[in-house]
């Protein structure tokens, strides 16, 4: 059996920027945050960390930093994803140099990559670390998704022990649990349906929510793994608005506004990413406040 790298909800963390870097004292504090707020694991350099405009030594410095920060207290997934294979793992590797738990990889995105590709790319990054990786499917984005057939190859690999599945399809999610057994994690990758995802069997949720309510998303899956049900679905419901404004433009653009909002440096979105239309920050600003974030 694989062991399940965290269970429960963990924070696809934001990365707060000044005008020319990375503001790592902000990153400490909302780590800091993060872990008293009940979070489960740390995902660094993810989407949602802008990691597609770093430069190749802010991407290590931040997963190297984030693990010396975390200390071992949670784990620390590490998103080192590529449509290059050969700097994935390079990334990779240096990931699991420093100490991260696990690898965070996206399918490679523009090259558009056949199914068989998918297969070798993914085979030759675990081949080269000593550390489980997570898959990452989000067709939305990448323009290639991971088939049936192909998780039920790549689940073989002692090191590729789950995904983030964030292709909405649950019918799809359906059939991957039936073919990749028990001890394959899937991880929601969309916060509208963690609960949905919890009730084939998931693991839990990488998730943009908990940046903003780290606690709430913790519960809604320590809910459900407890039994109450109901009040997982309750929660799920009621958060819906707030789900729903933290995507109401490409993320991470609100949730790194609703970051600011509640007082962190979050610092610049970076380009081409823009600032907030008005009427979506005012969407935003009234479900932090329906929650109890902002006065």
């Amino acid at each position: 059996m694989r062991k399940e790298i965290f269970r429960g909800a963990g924070v696809a963390i934001i990365t707060p920027f000044t005008e020319t870097g990375v503001n790592y004292n902000e990153l400490g504090r909302i780590i800091e945050d993060q872990i008293a707020g009940g979070t489960d694991a740390i995902v660094i350099t993810g989407t949602t960390g802008e990691s597609a405009t770093m430069t190749d030594a802010e991407h290590r410095e931040a997963i190297r930093y984030t693990v010396e920060k975390v200390g071992g207290r949670i784990p620390v997934v590490a998103g080192t994803g590529s449509n290059e294979t050969s700097y994935a793992i390079e990334l990779s590797q240096y990931a699991e140099k420093v100490g991260a738990d696990a690898l965070l990889l996206v399918t490679p995105y523009y090259n558009k990559c056949t199914q068989n590709g998918l297969v070798a790319h993914y085979m030759k990054i675990a081949d080269s670390v000593g550390i489980p990786a997570i898959l990452y499917n989000v067709p939305s984005r990448t323009g290639v998704g991971i088939k049936t057939e192909t998780y039920a190859k790549l689940s073989q690999h002692p090191r590729i022990v789950g995904v983030k599945e964030a292709s909405g399809d649950l019918t799809a999610i359906l059939r991957l649990r039936a073919a990749t057994g028990d001890d394959f994690a899937v991880y929601s990758g969309n916060d509208d349906q963690i609960v949905p995802i919890l009730s084939l069997g998931g693991s839990g949720v990488i998730s943009v929510l908990s940046n903003v309510a780290p606690r709430a998303a913790h519960d809604i899956c320590q809910h459900y793994f407890d039994g109450d049900v109901r009040t997982a679905a309750k929660m799920q419901i009621d958060y819906a608005d707030l789900i729903d404004a933290l995507f109401c433009e490409v993320n991470p653009i609100p949730v790194k506004t609703a970051m600011r909002r509640l007082g962190y440096d979050a610092g610049p979105l970076r380009m081409p990413l823009s600032e907030m239309e008005p009427v979506h920050a005012a969407q935003l600003d009234a479900a932090l406040r329906k929650h109890g974030l902002l006065k």
